[in-house]
């Protein structure tokens, strides 16, 4: 399957991006964009961050809960306290926006944040 990607939306995207990047001081060395059908995206301990290409369709707030949670994993590897608090911080809605939508995200449940 070939999957053609709008390069007005992914540069879009990697620009939105860089610029959490530097809001939260954790740089990822690679960023993709990819056909991911169970998850919205994945972080590597190498540092490498991969996006679902589903992702470029969904709406910004949704995008930006996700960018964040998966540059936060570079600095946070596991759903801790530390890395809950550190998602308040930066998105303070961040539970409303991805309602609904948890299970795939890293692959938990909503009682998984409680």
């Amino acid at each position: 399957m070939v999957n053609k990607q709008n390069p007005k939306k992914v540069a879009a995207f990697k620009e939105k991006v860089a610029l959490w990047a530097s809001q939260i001081d954790a740089y990822p060395k690679r960023v993709q964009i990819q056909r991911m059908t169970k998850k919205w995206a994945s972080c590597s301990t190498s540092g490498r961050i991969c996006f679902s290409t589903d992702l470029l369709e969904e709406d910004s707030a949704f995008q930006e809960a996700v960018i964040v949670h998966e540059l936060l994993h570079l600095r946070v590897p596991n759903h801790g306290k530390l890395f809950k608090s550190l998602m308040n911080a930066y998105l303070p809605d961040w539970e409303n926006v991805v309602n609904g939508r948890l299970t795939r995200m890293c692959g938990y449940q909503r009682p998984y944040y409680s």
